[in-house]
């Protein structure tokens, strides 16, 4: 359980203080995450995005979600929107997930509007180390 609430808490701490990517991602990309004995069940709503526009990439031991929506196109239309809040766009989430995890460890799928991904915990990440002082000579 300490292992996998030390990770649970690196997943939340990259993914709301490690982007600085600036592109929208709290109003969009809602995310659950549920730990399990063996990983972590990932669900993302992804709604109106076709699944060719969502790319799911492994680098540095982090797992980024990537969507792009280019919105409805009206072109050819007379008149000018009122109001306009959907949001034509890149989006991004990215969650530490390790580097002993692999992409052939993980899983998703997409269905529905949501995208499903498992990804497997190890038994052997490394705990969180101890403080270790060093000694300061002169």
């Amino acid at each position: 359980l300490v292992v996998g609430l030390y990770h649970f808490r690196q997943i939340v701490v990259s993914e709301y203080f490690g982007s600085r990517s600036g592109l929208r991602t709290m109003t969009t990309m809602a995310t659950d995450i549920f730990e399990t004995k063996d990983g972590y069940e990932i669900e993302m709503d992804l709604p109106g995005f076709p699944k060719e526009s969502i790319k799911a990439e492994l680098k540095g031991g982090y797992l980024t979600i990537l969507a792009s929506y280019a919105g409805s196109d009206h072109e050819g239309r007379e008149g000018s929107y009122i109001k306009r809040e959907r949001y034509s766009g890149h989006y991004k989430r990215s969650f530490y997930v390790g580097n002993k995890v692999s992409e052939q460890d993980i899983k998703a799928r997409f269905a529905n509007g949501v995208l499903y991904v498992y990804v497997p915990k190890f038994d052997d990440q490394p705990e969180v180390e101890e403080k270790k002082i060093i000694s300061i000579e002169g």
